[in-house]
């Protein structure tokens, strides 16, 4: 392998808005901030908001049905 092409490499701190730390190995640097991580975003904590898409389609077959008898 080629001498010196590699990135140097840091035991980094990556640190959440919500608080929670986590110890990584970067090549960013030694203290990274980041607004989201998977222990505050709703797709890993469980409390992701799922879409009403049959109440949506019945509100929309509602809205244009008048347009649908001509």
């Amino acid at each position: 392998m080629k001498a010196d092409i590699h990135p140097k490499a840091f035991n980094a701190t990556i640190t959440c808005a919500c608080g929670n730390e986590v110890q990584v190995m970067s090549t960013k640097g030694e203290q990274i901030h980041v607004e989201v991580c998977s222990a505050c975003h709703p797709f890993y904590t469980g409390k992701q908001r799922l879409l009403d898409t049959a109440g949506r389609i019945d509100r929309f077959r509602k809205k244009y049905a008048k347009f649908e008898n001509k």
